[in-house]
């Protein structure tokens, strides 16, 4: 019987500094439960192993998770990506489903959605209504992007969805991303206090309802 191929991690992006929280964004609660929390249950769900990419690795040790730092520091979101598909590689896993650490409305059905238009493709992303027309810190990344993540990286350029036209990328319709709830919320940033007081009162009314 063939053994079968290691799954694809499920990586927590924590490799930011939280200028405009102010503090360890990931750290913060909403409904009681810490972010970073909240977005490791989600992948939980649909990842057997989860991993953290971290700079500053005391901040997070009280997790229990592996943790690696990023392999080229001061290279932002890529960086982290990149970083845990080196990871990925040498486990011999297809990829990596990459999250951020501040989404603490992730829906686990969305995720596995993700994983399931993994085959043939570099790069999973759902579609969104933000600027880029698609969310990158919620998505799923091959072991295939490497190259042109380094050349990006190479070139001094540090955009999310810059290596994007020398991959494949497939997109999931927003219609489809919607029936897993309101975009606004699946892919809510908790990147300052106010953002923080947003998330709460939503984290409050889900409860209520």
């Amino acid at each position: 019987m063939t053994a079968r191929a290691p799954a694809s991690f499920g990586a927590i992006l924590a490799g930011g500094q939280s200028r405009r929280y102010g503090a360890p964004k990931a750290l913060a609660t909403i409904g009681g439960t810490p972010i970073v929390e909240r977005v490791r249950a989600a992948l939980s769900d649909v990842c057997p192993d989860i991993i953290l990419i971290a700079n500053d690795q005391e901040l997070y040790a009280g997790l229990g998770l592996p943790m690696r730092p990023d392999v080229r520091p001061g290279c932002g979101v890529l960086g982290g990506i990149l970083t845990a598909l080196f990871w990925a590689r040498e486990e011999g896993r297809p990829g990596a489903l990459a999250v951020a650490c501040d989404m603490p409305f992730l829906s686990p059905g969305l995720l596995r959605r993700l994983l399931e238009l993994a085959d043939g493709a570099d790069v999973v992303a759902p579609e969104s209504e933000g600027k880029r027309g698609v969310e990158p810190l919620c998505a799923w990344y091959g072991v295939g992007c490497i190259p042109a993540i380094e050349a990006e990286l190479d070139r001094g350029e540090r955009h999310i969805v810059g290596f994007f036209d020398d991959v494949r990328v497939r997109r999931l319709p927003l219609d489809e991303v919607r029936a897993f709830g309101d975009p606004d919320v699946l892919f809510l940033n908790v990147n300052t206090p106010e953002e923080r007081d947003r998330a709460e009162q939503i984290a409050a009314e889900m409860s209520d309802g």
